[in-house]
Order: C-alpha cells, then sequence, then structure tokens
C-alpha cells in the first residue's frame, strides 16, 4: 500500500510538472519567423502575397499595468467599481487571450512599464517592474507570469518591452537600468521561457534622459542581453524607433530582428517606403521587420498601413487607444483597458487578420 502511495505521488508531481513545463520557443531563420520548429502561418499566401513567416501582432502593453501615484491612481478607476484593480486588469487580459489567438495572432507587445495610458502624452503616474536601483517588483514580475504561462500554452509570442520613455527616468542612473536589464533577462532565462523577444525600449530615438538608452548606445543593451545565456541559450533582441524612423546602422547591426512604427504615416505608401529604407541601412542583413505599433486603420480599404506591410513582406501591428470620447470598449492602451473584442475597430482588425492568416 504504501509503495502504491508513493508511485501515485510521483505519477502526480511528474504530470504536475509537464504541466507547468515552458512548451513554446520562437526562432528566426533569415527573414522568418518558426515557431516550435515550424514556420508562422505555414503555407499561407493572400492575394498572392506570401504570409508564411510573419508574426502579426498587437500592441497590449498595459497587461500588467499598475499606479503606484496615489495622486493619479484613480484616473484609471474602472467604470463598473470605481475603483482600480491591477489584478483585475491582468486577468481579463489572460482570460482574452485564447480569442486573439483564434483570429490569427502571433504575438502581441507587452511592456514592463506599459505605455501612455491616456493614449499619448505623459504625466506623473507611476508604473514600472523595475524600482529606482533596477530591483524587480514582485507584484508587477507575478502578474507578468501569468501572461507569459497563458502565452507558452497558447504558443503565442510575446515581444517584450523593457523600459518606456515615460517611465525609465524614474530609474536613478545608468548603472540601475543595466541592473534592470540583468535583473528581468536573468529571471526569463531562468524561468525557461523561449517564447519571447526582447524590445530593449520603445521609441529609443524619443525623449530618453539615460543616453544608454538612446539610440547611438542602445545596442551596447542589445548585446548585453544577447551575451547573457543559460544553457546555451540566448534571448532575441530588438528596440524600435519613433514613427516613421529608419532605424540607425549600429542597432540593425546588432539586433536579431528589425522594430519599426507606422504612427504618422498617413500614406500607406510611406509604409513601404520605410520597408525599402531599412532594408538598405548600412550593415542589414536578411533579418524580419517588424512593425509594432501602427495607429492606422481603414481595414476595409484596398490599401490601408496594414495591407502595404504586407505587401512588403513586413510584419504588422495594431496599435489601438481610446479616442475623444470613446467609451471603455474602445482601445488597447488607453487604463482600464477593455480586453475583449468588443468595439467596432477592434473587430475590423480582428476580421483583416482572420482573412489575411487563415485559409
Amino acid at each position: 500500500m504504501k509503495l502504491k502511495l508513493v508511485l501515485f505521488l510521483l505519477a502526480f508531481t511528474l504530470l504536475s510538472f509537464a504541466k507547468n513545463e515552458v512548451r513554446t520557443k520562437v526562432a528566426i531563420k533569415e527573414n522568418q519567423f518558426f515557431i516550435n520548429g515550424e514556420i508562422t502561418y505555414k503555407g499561407r499566401y493572400w492575394k498572392n502575397n506570401k504570409i508564411e513567416g510573419l508574426l502579426f501582432n498587437s500592441r497590449m502593453v498595459q497587461g500588467i499595468f499598475d499606479d503606484l501615484n496615489p495622486k493619479t491612481r484613480e484616473k484609471f478607476v474602472y467604470p463598473d467599481t470605481k475603483t482600480w484593480d491591477a489584478d483585475r486588469n491582468t486577468n481579463e487580459f489572460v482570460s482574452h487571450m485564447e480569442e486573439w489567438r483564434k483570429f490569427g495572432l502571433l504575438a502581441f507587445t507587452l511592456n514592463l512599464q506599459g505605455g501612455s495610458p491616456v493614449g499619448y502624452g505623459n504625466s506623473s503616474w507611476i508604473n514600472s517592474a523595475f524600482d529606482e536601483k533596477g530591483e524587480l517588483r514582485t507584484d508587477y514580475i507575478n502578474r507578468l507570469e501569468k501572461i507569459l504561462n497563458k502565452a507558452d500554452e497558447l504558443k503565442m509570442v510575446v515581444i517584450l518591452g523593457y523600459f518606456y520613455f515615460g517611465q525609465a527616468q524614474n530609474l536613478e542612473n545608468e548603472q540601475a537600468i543595466i541592473h534592470a536589464t540583468d535583473n528581468i533577462t536573468n529571471w526569463i532565462l531562468t524561468k525557461g521561457y523561449k517564447n519571447i523577444l526582447i524590445e530593449i525600449n520603445n521609441e529609443c530615438n524619443i525623449s530618453y534622459t539615460h543616453k544608454i538608452l538612446q539610440p547611438a548606445r542602445v545596442s551596447e543593451l542589445i548585446e548585453r542581453v544577447q551575451h547573457t545565456k543559460k544553457n546555451g541559450y540566448h534571448l532575441l533582441v530588438s528596440t524600435s524607433y519613433g514613427g516613421g524612423s529608419v532605424p540607425d546602422s549600429s542597432v540593425v547591426k546588432a539586433s536579431d530582428y528589425i522594430l519599426i512604427h507606422g504612427n504618422g504615416l498617413n500614406n500607406p505608401a510611406q509604409i513601404t517606403q520605410l520597408v525599402e529604407s531599412t532594408r538598405k541601412v548600412k550593415g542589414y542583413k536578411s533579418k524580419p521587420i517588424v512593425f509594432n505599433e501602427d495607429d492606422h486603420f481603414n481595414f476595409d480599404s484596398e490599401s490601408c498601413n496594414f495591407v502595404e506591410a504586407v505587401k512588403s513582406y513586413a510584419s504588422w501591428g495594431y496599435f489601438d487607444y481610446r479616442m475623444k470620447n470613446e467609451g471603455f470598449e474602445d482601445g488597447y492602451q488607453s487604463v482600464p483597458v477593455d480586453w475583449g473584442i468588443n468595439s467596432e475597430r477592434k473587430k475590423m482588425f480582428f476580421n483583416k487578420l482572420k482573412e489575411i492568416t487563415t485559409k
């Protein structure tokens, strides 16, 4: 009887371990993405445009958001409870991930310092998974782990942003930035996640106080993450630039994939031009080009930013915030967030995504 009990407990332990074991790995071969060894959107073409190998994504950066400033926290209360709840925000995020995946969304951007929770603009809220010295904040990391585990289960890729220009200045000095980078990189590697693409900082050419986060030096952090390994594995890394900006040569050379933004490009032809210009940067080799932020829509048009990116064989990312006089269901960046597909704009994006990616 005792032997049976021991064997049962051993089997239960092994089963529990297997359930919690990470299983999803993103990889890059030249200019294409692979998940668990299989090319993304395998065999898919849309209107004679090659889709396989791309990584369509959405900017969902507020998944672990909190406001640590009591003076501004009340700005972000839920309409039904009139209070803010960081755990509710993350739990509702996780509850909708499978829905996004069914429409063909393979990736999303999630930031450790969020993004502007009012769309565009900065204020005095404090939202950061790092404290002033670069130590990890446990509550943020616990929420992050919930999302990463669900993404791993769904075979989704997380484009994880370390720093945001609205919050990075709260780290006290450059050493704190380096310390934060090492801390989160080692945490990811120790946990064994391999479904993560790193974005060192959002729009490195926009308003960063610390020089190591600016274009001339941010490649130092890219290379630092690449050189941090566990069991022979290192994370794939890049950084992004402001809308319409062509990345610097040092970043293009150092990055495993290239991040660009479509904000401000009102003519879809500019998307094509931006991709072509990026491929002409000195030091560029065959690497994936990914838009992970673009606030242009018109998904019912024959020529929109999304479609032009596809024609240029570049992955495209949806950026949606709550605009003036819109309701709770609108926007994925504005806090509090309705993580469902409930606004007309969200529905149009996801339906277009399904059309492009589904046979």
